[in-house]
């Protein structure tokens, strides 16, 4: 293989922190990954960090956004979700008690993915979850 190519293949999407635009993500993530059998567990894992996004950072402010990213290589699918920040704690899987309305999020994210991975950005932070394809993923030409 040359050095300057790879077999991946990554798409990108930047949402307004809009609630109805995690349902758009939703939607990018199943089209890109149609045929896929990771799709469904894709689908949830962008639902759950594009809300969380939304709802715990300034991503959900006014003029505020987040950025999807989806990397698609054969051994690989990888989601990532960038806040707008606002917050100095990083992301991290709780344990809220029973009658608590949130926190389980990033654990059931947890619990989808074979690895999940929390990057410091400029402004904010990252998610990473990805999931082994354990041979060749559909998608999108």
């Amino acid at each position: 293989m040359h050095e300057y190519t790879s077999t991946a293949r990554v798409w990108g999407l930047t949402c307004p922190g809009f609630p109805e635009e995690v349902s758009r993500a939703r939607r990018w993530t199943r089209d890109i990954l149609r045929g896929s059998p990771l799709a469904e567990d894709a689908e949830l894992i962008v639902s759950e960090l594009s809300a969380n996004a939304i709802l715990h950072t300034a991503s959900g402010e006014a003029c505020g956004s987040f950025h999807l990213a989806l990397a698609v290589s054969p051994q690989v699918v990888a989601l990532s979700v960038t806040d707008a920040g606002g917050t100095s704690t990083a992301p991290k899987a709780g344990h809220p008690d029973r009658d608590a309305v949130h926190g389980r999020g990033l654990g059931m994210v947890s619990a989808l993915a074979h690895r999940v991975v929390v990057h410091e950005t400029l402004g904010g932070h990252t998610v990473t979850a990805e999931l082994f394809t354990g041979g060749a993923v559909g998608g999108r030409s």
